[in-house]
């Protein structure tokens, strides 16, 4: 049995994995001299023993007594004492931020006895029952399980009897007649009553937080920030100090810079005469810290000293709970904050430049998907748009979707395609799911500390909270603007996280100052000039280069724009589709091999002067061309239409020759399994000209741009190779068209002939194939269907979420590569590929050239570079940079 609980002043930051990120910080606050209310830590380790076994671990129960004895000693009081009672918090705290998905639990200690001493002792009988009331709820909703709305709706309907809004204008007598309501609620709704014995209400209270790591919104949360589901909460256990005393006394959140925007300076927000729960819930709106200065300013500068302390010692931005009881100030809570792609790109620079931290740590404090987040459009300025109203721009963006008042009616109507906003008087934990499958969140109360912004700022979701003009009534589906209309549930909004503006119906979008820059265009804004820099400082610290998965000349000019360094994967049979596929028929209804090379000799030209443009937009960068890859019968008609055609035809006696040759095609190119058949090298074995004709087209479009005075380095990629005998087969092939051409044009062609690694037993046989083979290129997408025995179109749709949901995976490994499967093979085939032919050029075209997760494994197995679609090349570099600092 080793040690479950440790005392604040025992730990330190780097101690999350056991103590939790509160608890962590809560030690490393104390150890600064800062004034921590008291209080211990139980670690990770117990939460994980009673998960597995049900129940609490042996000998927790004595070590919560042992230290709740230190804490009742050093605060001269004892827990829940009726004279003058001990009072503590039991809040959650996993090593990874989980902001409002686990449970919280204020004012442990007090009952019906107690309160009556907290009255006396503290000459403030309306704090100690507004205390008590809070505890009610907070322990009936998150020990006993009870539907949170019910104590929300006694405070409303008790507050609206009263003629007011406020609930601090509700006095003793309003507040002990609500304590009776609520303890009501709980024996109705519980079947038990409240608790009255202290040591029941703290025993209950950290099974609570322990049980609340596999709540439903906890795991979904888990799931979509890939944190893991073993890690477990902490519990701390803290002396409670009140802000809700009176007037003196408030509680705050505050951040040392604008988590929204990433401006210098301190944010935050602060309630006079409330507890935290206040200001997270967004229950009441706040004042600003400048605000905090007319009311307290000694604990207002006392605060600002201790935020400049701590972002000094954490050499990062801050986000601080902290409560003023009776103009005594406390901190609560530190860690380093959530915060929006805008503000993580310009904090980073900016303490690069403050000197802080150096431009290697401030690329690490950034990431691809940020960056991705960056370059989505925003509101156009100059259309016309209807303003209803403005709140806190509380996370950047442009959002427009039917407006909706409660998460199961955002997941619905998303899973069947539409654009939601969550629309909320405030948002609770509970409130997730909705969250997730909206395009952005409105609130019509709370700032950017509440847990509409802090959870919308970690998942990248625009959001606009504290817009007070806005009535929402969740219940009828509506929201009435003050002096102006009502919107229903269905009407479509559009929302500005940068702005904090909301606007009715759809606001049209412009492309964002970001994607601008990345196009060639002069933009003069902070942050343009902050991912500038950071890109700049990636790009020297990458050791993998970067292309582009382009099928046209105007995708490539547009990727070599975004910095793209060759084309990784060029897909010829995009080429045959539209106009030309009537070509392709003719190749496939061809009687004979001469019919055969006259459809080919049609299509020689067209894809000639296709590969020109290409070469042209690409001028002196490597150009990877696929031969055609997918079955022939994907460019041919459907069977069944087909059919119905050609039979109504014979119902009318009219000849269809043509028709009649298409179907005996299609009759005979049918396959079960079209993913295993026809296809890619096997096509170009069966129909040598096919893959010849391709050939000689890139190789005189590389020689025509050659004599222009151009470059040209095109690379030649025969794909679904599993044996090297058919490499071998195909490379004669091509080889000899290489010499034709050279001799025909009077020019060298420098060029390159390889395959794509996109079967196991080529991955496993890799050091055959590289014999054969100038280069490699990982075809991660048809690699992972054909390692998991997936045909993609198929399971995404039919079991994923199950598969996702039981943890069988963590991510859709069409997203991220599995690396302990398919990446082993990429390894496997690249280490014996190496040791084959030491000049073998590796490289991956799949979808995950452009993941971030992925380019950290692929920088780590040695690739040359990663392939990826135009808009992707940015974030690749990016995470390219950052994969080579480890």
């Amino acid at each position: 049995m080793g040690t479950y609980v440790y005392d604040f002043a025992h730990g330190n930051k780097d101690e999350k994995d056991l103590l939790g990120g509160k608890g962590a910080n809560l030690a490393e606050m104390t150890n600064l001299g800062l004034p921590v209310p008291p209080g211990f830590t139980i670690t990770t380790e117990a939460c994980r023993a009673y998960l597995a076994e049900g129940h609490e671990p042996d000998g927790l129960a004595d070590e919560i007594t042992e230290h709740l004895k230190s804490l009742e000693e050093a605060m001269g009081r004892s827990l829940g004492a009726p004279g003058d009672p001990l009072l503590v918090s039991v809040r959650s705290g996993a090593a990874a931020s989980m902001p409002g998905m686990m449970e919280t639990v204020l004012n442990v200690g007090l009952n019906d006895e107690s309160v009556q001493g907290l009255a006396s002792i503290s000459d403030n009988p309306r704090f100690a029952h507004d205390s008590y009331r809070r505890l009610l709820h907070m322990f009936g909703g998150t020990v006993l399980g009870i539907e949170g709305e019910l104590f929300r709706d006694a405070l409303d309907d008790l507050k609206k009897d009263r003629g007011t809004t406020a609930d601090t204008d509700l006095g003793v007598e309003d507040l002990q007649e609500l304590v009776e309501t609520y303890k009501a609620i709980i024996e109705k709704e519980a079947g038990r009553p409240f608790p009255q014995e202290p040591r029941e209400q703290l025993d209950l209270a950290v099974r609570a937080v322990f049980d609340s790591w596999n709540t439903d919104r906890a795991v979904l949360y888990r799931r979509q920030e890939q944190i893991p589901e073993d890690l477990g909460t902490a519990v701390n256990i803290q002396a409670m100090v009140f802000g809700n005393f009176g007037a003196d006394s408030g509680s705050g959140v505050c951040f040392t810079r604008d988590p929204a925007s990433g401006d210098q300076g301190v944010y935050g927000d602060y309630l006079q005469n409330a507890q935290g729960e206040d200001v997270v819930a967004g229950i009441r709106n706040t004042v600003s810290l400048a605000d905090m200065a007319e009311i307290d300013k000694a604990s207002h500068d006392e605060l600002l000293a201790i935020m400049s302390t701590l972002e000094h010692h954490y050499k990062d931005m801050c986000d601080i709970e902290f409560t003023v009881e009776r103009g005594k100030l406390w901190m609560l809570q530190t860690r380093v904050g959530k915060r929006t792609p805008e503000a993580a790109f310009r904090i980073a620079v900016h303490m690069a430049d403050e000197g802080l931290i150096d431009m290697d740590e401030a690329l690490r404090r950034v990431n691809g998907e940020q960056l991705a987040n960056l370059m989505f459009p925003r509101f156009d300025e100059k259309a016309e748009r209807t303003l209803l109203a403005k709140g806190m721009n509380a996370s950047p963006g442009a959002a427009v979707g039917k407006a909706v008042f409660d998460w199961a009616t955002a997941v619905e109507w998303a899973e069947r395609g539409e654009d939601v906003i969550l629309v909320r008087k405030e948002t609770t934990p509970d409130d997730l799911h909705g969250m997730m499958v909206a395009r952005g969140v409105l609130t019509s109360r709370g700032g950017k500390t509440s847990h509409a912004a802090v959870v919308a700022r970690g998942m990248g979701r625009t959001c606009v909270c504290g817009a007070e003009a806005l009535d929402v009534d969740a219940r009828q589906g509506t929201f009435v603007v003050r002096g102006g209309p009502t919107v229903h549930e269905g009407d479509v909004i559009s929302i500005d996280g940068s702005t904090g503006e909301v606007f009715l119906g759809a606001v049209p979008v412009t492309p964002s100052s970001v994607v601008r820059h990345f196009e060639g265009e002069q933009v003069d804004e902070p942050l343009v000039g902050a991912v500038v820099r950071l890109m700049e400082h990636a790009d020297a610290a990458r050791r993998m280069k970067v292309r582009t998965n382009a099928d046209t000349a105007d995708d490539a000019a547009r990727a070599r724009r975004f910095g793209a360094q060759g084309i990784g994967l060029c897909r010829t049979e995009h080429m045959f589709l539209g106009d030309r596929r009537q070509l392709v028929e003719n190749l496939i209804v061809a009687d004979d091999e001469a019919g055969q090379e006259a459809a080919l000799a049609e299509l020689l030209p067209l894809q000639r002067e296709d590969f020109t443009r290409i070469f042209e937009a690409m001028d002196g960068l490597p150009v990877t061309i696929r031969l055609i890859d997918p079955p022939l019968h994907e460019f041919l008609p459907d069977l069944t239409e087909l059919s119905v055609k050609l039979a109504i035809a014979d119902s009318r006696g009219q000849r269809k020759k043509r028709d009649r040759k298409l179907l005996a095609a299609v009759q005979r190119l049918h396959e079960q399994n079209p993913m295993l058949g026809l296809r890619g090298v096997r096509l170009g074995i069966a129909i040598p000209h096919l893959f010849t004709m391709q050939a000689r087209a890139i190789l005189e479009a590389a020689a025509a741009r050659l004599k222009a005075g151009g470059r040209a380095e095109p690379e030649i990629m025969i794909p679904l190779v599993a044996s090297v005998r058919e490499l071998d087969i195909v490379r004669v092939r091509i080889q000899d068209i290489a010499t034709a051409v050279q001799e025909e044009q009077g020019i060298e062609i420098p060029h390159l002939i390889g395959t794509m690694i996109e079967l196991p037993r080529a991955a496993l046989t890799a050091g055959r194939i590289a014999g054969s083979a100038d280069f490699f290129s990982f075809g991660t997408n048809d690699l992972t269907q054909m390692t998991w025995g997936f045909s993609r179109d198929d399971v995404e749709a039919s079991f994923f979420s199950t598969y996702l949901e039981q943890g069988i995976f963590p991510v859709s490994p069409f997203e991220s590569l599995d690396t302990e499967g398919v990446g082993a093979l990429v390894r496997t085939a690249s280490e014996a590929g190496r040791e084959v032919n030491d000049t073998l050029k590796l490289g991956v075209c799949g979808e995950h050239g452009g993941d971030p997760a992925s380019i950290h494994f692929f920088e780590s197995v040695g690739l040359d570079y990663v392939s990826c679609s135009p808009f992707r090349v940015p974030v690749a570099r990016l995470e390219a940079g950052r994969s080579a600092l480890g």
